[in-house]
C-alpha cells in the first residue's frame, strides 16, 4: 500500500454538518523524500523508499551520507519501505500529504505507549475480586487460579498474566480522513492512532 511518513501532533475535535463533534487526530504526514527505488530487475520487488524528518549530518555514519548524498537530500531520521503507488517516482522526488484525499480512508500504523510493568486487571481486563467480602482484604486485583490440578501440573502458553504493557507496533485500520491541509503538511484523521506526542507514525492507503 503506498503511503507516507508523519509524526503525531496531538488530538482535537471537529463538528460535522450536522453539528456532532467528532474526535480526531492531527498528523504532520511528510513532505518524504524518495530515497531509493526498488525494482523487479534488481531488488525481485517494486518499492518506494521514503525519508521524513532531516538528521544532524555529525550524528549519521558515512553508509547513509552516502546512501542520502545519492538521493540529493539531507540525513532523514525515519526511512520505510512503501509499496503500490500509482505513479512512477524517481530518487530525490518529493511526495506530500497531498497524496490523501478528504473522505478516503486509511491504516496509521505506530509503537504504542510504554506503560511498564502491569498486573492483571489494567493489561488484560479482568474484573478482580469486586466488593471485599469473604474475608478479602488483599485480593482486589490479583489473577486468582492459573493451573488445573496434578494433571496437566504445568500452566498452559499464552495464560492472561501481569507483565510489560504497551510499547508494540500498533495499526488502526479505516481511519476517515477529514482534512487535508497542504500549506502546512497536516492530516487529519476520525479518531485516534497510537504513540505518543511526536511519535512517528506510518499512515497507509
Amino acid at each position: 500500500m503506498s503511503g507516507l511518513i508523519g509524526r503525531k501532533v496531538g488530538m482535537t475535535s471537529l463538528f460535522d454538518e450536522n453539528g456532532k463533534n467528532i474526535p480526531c487526530t492531527v498528523i504532520e504526514a511528510g513532505p518524504c523524500v524518495v530515497t531509493q527505488v526498488r525494482t523487479e530487475e534488481v531488488d525481485g520487488y517494486s518499492a518506494l523508499q521514503l525519508g521524513f524528518d532531516d538528521k544532524a549530518e555529525k550524528r549519521t555514519n558515512k553508509a547513509l551520507q552516502g546512501h542520502f548524498k545519492k538521493a540529493g537530500t539531507s540525513a532523514k531520521k525515519k526511512v520505510v519501505e512503501f509499496q503500490g503507488f500509482e505513479e512512477e517516482h524517481k530518487l530525490g522526488d518529493e511526495i506530500t500529504v497531498e497524496l490523501f484525499t478528504e473522505g478516503e480512508f486509511v491504516d496509521v500504523s505506530a509503537t504504542s505507549k510504554g506503560k511498564g510493568f502491569q498486573g492483571v486487571v489494567k493489561r488484560h481486563g479482568f474484573a478482580g475480586v469486586g466488593q471485599a467480602t469473604h474475608g478479602q482484604h488483599n485480593r482486589l486485583r490479583a489473577p486468582g487460579s492459573i493451573g488445573a490440578a496434578s494433571y496437566p501440573a504445568r500452566v498452559f502458553k499464552g495464560m492472561r498474566m501481569a507483565g510489560r504493557m504497551g510499547g508494540e507496533k500498533v495499526t488502526v485500520q479505516n481511519l476517515r480522513v477529514l482534512k487535508v491541509v497542504p500549506e502546512k503538511n497536516l492530516l487529519v484523521v476520525k479518531g485516534c492512532v497510537p504513540g505518543h506526542k511526536n511519535a512517528y507514525v506510518i499512515i497507509q492507503k
